[in-house]
């Protein structure tokens, strides 16, 4: 049945509406869930002294939680900044180029090896990685360049980015904060990210090719192309190293870097490696990666070099995360986790606050599969608008694990829909503000990519939520 509901519950509750409706206004929510940690921490210690310590170990219990996460994608991004300035990138993509002669198969070989590269190493990085190289490609198909924006941005960004397959970073995320084994959430997800990709893609790909004819209203002006100029990371060096390295070892590394990641997926599969064991196999890989091509380019500086790789991409990940921490800090109150970072301060048999206020709706009003679909969609999107995709997403696992409780059943479903419209909106399709790196490399405007991306984007959310209601 159940504990009852106290002051804690309401409280807590109540922060949830105040940060739905901060994020409404597309403003940060890091200080409203600062003062809903000191309050709750003011109630259950009724100290001031021990809820402003309560904002600290709830900061580091949640750093605990999310380092692996941050670790990952930051080697991720140092491995992928050496392809990318030694031009091994170029060489990885250039057999795929010789098959794009058609503006459509430009549109779909540039989404499609962006979707497996942002698999391995996630979609900013593959930006840089691919930008370059298929951008003169497509556009001298007839693809126009906002094309190849948008190929990038739903691929990667949004197919990509939203199931998070390999790295496992948004699962980790949204199934920690539901309560839920993260290869449940991966599980859940394969079937909606699948339909919402489809849906968007090929809704985008008939607009574009309806349109391509009128090459004029798809080609940037040249206030957009001014964007072009920061398209991509800039070493002074760039040039003396891809002249350090032969064509010869650009082409060996070029199948020596994609053949390591593809012996990860057979490892995984093989030694039923999930989760975080998974995530370190792809990781040590990306270290030994990135040692190994410092090693080669820079010879004897590459002792320095290596600590700079490592710089550039733990900067990266804390940027990434930073806005993350304290929000995320706030909703893992809402488990037991509350009693770790706090001490006991749950009523026995209390399974956490979420828990408890999801069975108390249960008991007052029934929800149903379609009313939570609906629900964690437009809470998930809400929870983009910041424009990261990740900020908010423990939000969509608190509410998945509040609805699921009350409905009885889904809880995987839910949180995996909640991420994939949270990652949709703010991940790098909608926002302008998330899309600046796609729109950098393609020389376009972030408001007119984004603009495009709206139709395909929310003919995908729509679909998918109706077919998340048949799997509740």
């Amino acid at each position: 049945m159940g504990v009852e509901l106290t002051s804690l519950h309401y409280v807590y509750l109540l922060f949830i509406f105040m940060i739905l409706g901060v994020m409404l206004l597309r403003r940060d929510t890091s200080l409203v869930c600062l003062i809903g940690i000191f309050i709750i921490g003011l109630m259950v210690k009724g100290s001031i002294y021990q809820a402003v310590s309560g904002i600290f170990q709830s900061f580091i219990y949640a750093i605990t939680e999310l380092l692996g996460t941050i670790l990952i994608i930051s080697i991720i991004v140092a491995m992928s900044r050496i392809l990318l300035v030694t031009g091994i990138n170029e060489a990885m993509v250039s057999p795929v180029t010789k098959l794009i002669r058609t503006p459509s198969q430009a549109y779909w070989i540039t989404g499609l090896l962006m979707m497996v590269i942002s698999w391995f190493f996630w979609p900013s990085p593959a930006v840089a990685l691919l930008g370059a190289v298929l951008l003169p490609v497509a556009v001298r198909t007839g693809l126009p360049a906002i094309g190849v924006a948008i190929a990038m941005n739903l691929f990667g960004h949004g197919i990509a980015l939203s199931g998070d397959f390999v790295i496992q970073g948004a699962p980790k995320l949204t199934a920690t904060a539901a309560g839920i084994p993260v290869q449940s959430v991966v599980s859940a997800s394969v079937p909606l990210v699948f339909v919402m990709g489809l849906v968007a893609t090929v809704t985008a790909y008939w607009v574009l090719m309806r349109d391509v004819r009128d090459q004029d209203s798809l080609c940037g002006t040249a206030a957009e192309l001014s964007y072009a100029k920061d398209a991509a990371p800039v070493e002074d060096d760039v040039a003396i190293l891809r002249n350090i390295l032969p064509e010869s070892s650009k082409k060996v590394l070029a199948v020596f870097v994609p053949a390591l990641f593809l012996l990860d997926v057979g490892i995984m599969y093989t030694a039923n490696l999930q989760g975080g064991d998974a995530t370190a196999l792809i990781g040590g890989t990306a270290v030994l990666i990135l040692v190994l091509i410092t090693l080669l380019a820079y010879r004897n500086q590459s002792l320095e070099k290596i600590t700079a790789y490592f710089i550039d991409g733990f900067t990266f990940g804390f940027t990434i995360f930073g806005p993350v921490i304290p929000i995320a800090a706030f909703f893992y109150l809402g488990d037991i986790g509350i009693n770790q970072i706090m001490g006991q301060v749950l009523p026995p048999g209390s399974q956490g606050i979420v828990n408890d206020i999801g069975l108390a709706i249960a008991r007052i009003v029934p929800l149903n599969p379609g009313v939570g679909a609906v629900t964690l969609t437009i809470v998930g999107a809400i929870t983009g608008l910041d424009g990261s995709g990740f900020s908010g997403i423990s939000l969509a696992g608190s509410i998945a694990h509040l609805f699921a409780t009350a409905i009885g059943s889904g809880i995987a479903t839910l949180t995996a829909l909640g991420q994939i419209a949270a990652i949709w909106v703010g991940g790098g399709t909608l926002v302008p503000w998330a899309l600046i790196p796609a729109a950098a490399i393609c020389g376009v405007s972030p408001f007119e990519l984004a603009r495009r991306n709206l139709l395909p984007v929310v003919a995908g959310l729509i679909v998918t939520t109706i077919v998340a209601m048949f799997l509740i």
